[in-house]
Order: structure tokens, then sequence, then C-alpha cells
């Protein structure tokens, strides 16, 4: 199994080539790729090659994807993603009702559609906003999915749990659906308080020994990316994370 890595995790711990060379030499064979790694696409692939890594994912903005996909397409081809995430709205952008939410559902559809003529997968990644609770009962996650049924979904599932939401029920309903994982861990009470309460995987309160098996069985899932927001220690949260992961 191929261990992927959101560098988003390392974007306060530079150069790139340092955090490269240490996945590389830690193990891993994929990355995750976002914003902060795109300026320069060739040059950053050549430094992927060098270390024995792959991008077949990579986070790219709702306005990207909307105004500008034709940059998107040549940043992905060069860096070899396969698989665009949309992976966040900003807070003054969301939707207040269930219309509004199956709007934006609507629109990632549209993206969806696009992405798929141009060979490319596309994927939602959630945060926990989409499981609070909207004034009609009802939580957006499931208006975006249901209005975006072609789509994929990149399940984050510290950021399920952050929105108070059991994430077995939802592997369950939506597994076919589930094309990346994001493995993040939840500090324990008390802890983490400088890493904004995350966890390295498996030193947290989250059961992935647990969830990783039912991912396996359950989900469509290929990608299984390392993440943590706020690391203080990116070398300890990559080595300590791969660790208990190949454990399971």
């Amino acid at each position: 199994m191929n261990w992927s890595f959101q560098l988003y995790s390392a974007r306060n711990f530079q150069p790139w080539e340092g955090i490269l060379k240490m996945l590389g030499k830690l193990g891993y064979k994929e990355v995750e790729g976002f914003g902060g790694v795109y300026d320069d696409p060739t040059a950053f692939r050549a430094e992927l090659d060098k270390n024995g890594l792959s991008m077949p994912t990579g986070h790219f903005s709702i306005d990207a994807l909307e105004n500008d996909f034709d940059g998107v397409r040549k940043t992905a081809d060069a860096l070899g993603i396969t698989l665009v995430i949309c992976p966040y709205l900003l807070a003054e952008q969301r939707p207040a009702d269930a219309a509004g939410w199956r709007g934006f559902g609507e629109r990632l559809a549209k993206v969806g559609e696009t992405a798929k003529k141009a060979g490319y997968g596309f994927a939602w990644h959630n945060h926990d906003f989409e499981f609070k609770t909207l004034a009609d009962g009802s939580v957006p996650q499931d208006h975006i999915l249901s209005a975006a049924p072609d789509i994929g979904w990149e399940m984050d599932v510290a950021w399920v749990v952050r929105g108070g939401v059991d994430p077995l029920p939802w592997i369950e309903k939506h597994g076919k659906r589930i094309s990346a994982v994001h493995v993040k861990d939840m500090a324990k009470s008390g802890e983490g308080l400088d890493e904004d309460g995350w966890a390295d995987v498996g030193h947290g309160t989250i059961d992935w020994a647990g969830l990783i098996k039912t991912l396996r069985a359950k989900s469509a899932a290929k990608y299984y990316v390392m993440e943590q927001d706020n690391p203080n220690d990116i070398e300890r949260f990559a080595s300590r994370s791969l660790a208990s992961v190949k454990a399971y």
C-alpha cells in the first residue's frame, strides 16, 4: 500500500527540497499537492522524481476549478495529478440553508463534468462545517453529495469527527464514492494544545486500526493521505504516523 502525505502539513517547514527528501527516506511513495507547491510544477516534479515520489492527487480551489481549469490542467499534467480535489469553501462563501448547499453541490457537479471530459477524476474534500446541522435539521454534506451524484469524496475522517458525527454510517452509505481518505488523528484531552488539538496518527483518539480495515472493505479509496494541520515537528509526525499505519 502506497501511503501518501498531504504537503500542506509541511508548509511551515521549508524548503520543499528537504521535505521531499525526508518523506522519500521515511518510505512514503506519494504526496498530495496544494496551492503552495504549484508555482513551478516542472521543477517540483523533478524534485519528486529525484526522491522516488509521485503526486497522483492534488487540491485546487473552487475559484481555480471554475475560472481557470486550463491552468489546473497544465499544473496537474506537469505534476502527474490524476485526481483533482476541491478542498474548501471560505466561511463567507458558505450557504446558510439547504437550497444554498444544493446549489454549491451543483457547482461541484459542473466542475466534475469538466474534469471527467479532460480525463481526470474529481472529488470534494470535507472539513467539519459540512456536518453542522442546518435550521431544517439536514446537513450540508448530504446536499453536496446528492446534488453532485457523480463526483467522488475525499473523506477527512478527523474533520467528520470534529463535526460531531460518527464516520462509520457515512462510510457505509457513501463508501463507493470515497476515492481518497485523509488519515489524521485528534489529540487526547489536554494534549496537542500547540497543534490545534491534532495528533500523530495512532497517538490520538481515533480508531485508525479499525477504520482502515473498514475503509479497505467498504470504500473505493485508492489513496490514503497522512495529514496534520499544524504539527510542531514535521519529521516526528511523518515518521510516527507512518509507523502506526504500517502496523495496522
